[in-house]
């Protein structure tokens, strides 16, 4: 964290019980003069009660369809900032009000001003923090790591992962925004907090963190909250009697699949732009043309 005419630590509890006891240690280097082009260190705090764009979730059965995300604009944004600085780390936390996979949610970079697509562009958040098919049990490595895992049904509750891009920072001149998805092209609802980190040739003022009670964590879900979705799954049957294996009924799926479709994430310019990004890949690893 380098400063050049001094620097200021606080720590704050901000608990309802008495910190008994604290302990730390500061470890710094003084220099004859600053170093050039060092930056300064930020970090940023976001939540996000993330909702599918169109109120439907894709995953209600495996046959749904969800349109292809061309933009970043109902992403998760946990980096957005102007300036020259390179990006270091993100802290990922996702508390899943479902049993679904909630990862397969591309990361995007987008890089001094770009329109789609960006120069990065991820294939799933499981992917991004190196846990190849989601996240089973705590590891941590210096880069990157799996610091809590839900441990519930399959993807019910809380975890916490991390990675910091310390030999592979994305470098910016002018600008950065950077997101991620929640679940395959934001097709799930989640509760997510993360806090970016990077490195900025002059210094931004952070948003404000919201105070304690905007920051705690979602009532955990119960058997007996799922209990009482069983009603409303027997009302779309038409109060009937339910097993709970038995698939909505064509009505609803039909709804829902009118409201999916109707809220296409993207736009005539990114498709297109699409469009020509799959030909320049088609052209790449298909060189030979049939006679």
């Amino acid at each position: 964290m380098p400063f050049a005419d001094g620097a200021r630590i606080e720590i704050e509890n901000e608990s309802d019980q008495p910190c008994a006891s604290f302990y730390y240690y500061v470890d710094y280097d003084e220099l004859d003069a600053p170093a050039k082009d060092e930056g300064r260190f930020h970090a940023q705090w976001i939540r996000s009660l993330h909702q599918p764009p169109c109120g439907v979730e894709s995953q209600l059965d495996s046959g749904r369809v969800w349109p292809p995300n061309l933009t970043d604009k109902f992403n998760h944004v946990f980096l957005k900032t102007r300036g020259r600085g390179h990006f270091v780390g993100l802290n990922y936390y996702t508390d899943s009000p479902t049993p679904l996979w909630y990862g397969e949610g591309d990361d995007m970079f987008f890089i001094d001003g770009e329109e789609w697509p960006p120069s990065l562009h991820g294939t799933g958040t499981e992917d991004y923090f190196n846990t190849a098919w989601g996240p089973k049990e705590p590891y941590l490595h210096p880069y990157f790591g799996t610091a809590r895992v839900n441990g519930e049904t399959d993807w019910f509750g809380r975890t916490h992962v991390f990675r910091f891009h310390l030999e592979d920072p994305v470098h910016f001149k002018k600008e950065l925004r950077a997101s991620i998805e929640i679940g395959h092209a934001n097709c799930l609802a989640a509760d997510v907090v993360t806090v970016a980190y990077w490195y900025q040739e002059k210094c931004v003022r952070a948003k404000k963190i919201p105070p304690v009670n905007k920051r705690m964590n979602m009532p955990k879900i119960t058997a007996l909250d799922i209990h009482f979705w069983r009603e409303t799954y027997r009302w779309a049957h038409g109060g009937k009697a339910v097993w709970g294996t038995e698939g909505l009924p064509e009505q609803v799926k039909k709804e829902c699949d009118r409201r999916l479709h109707a809220m296409q994430q993207s736009t005539g310019q990114s498709r297109g732009q699409a469009q020509r990004e799959l030909k320049k890949q088609a052209a790449m690893l298909n060189p030979r043309k049939k006679k």
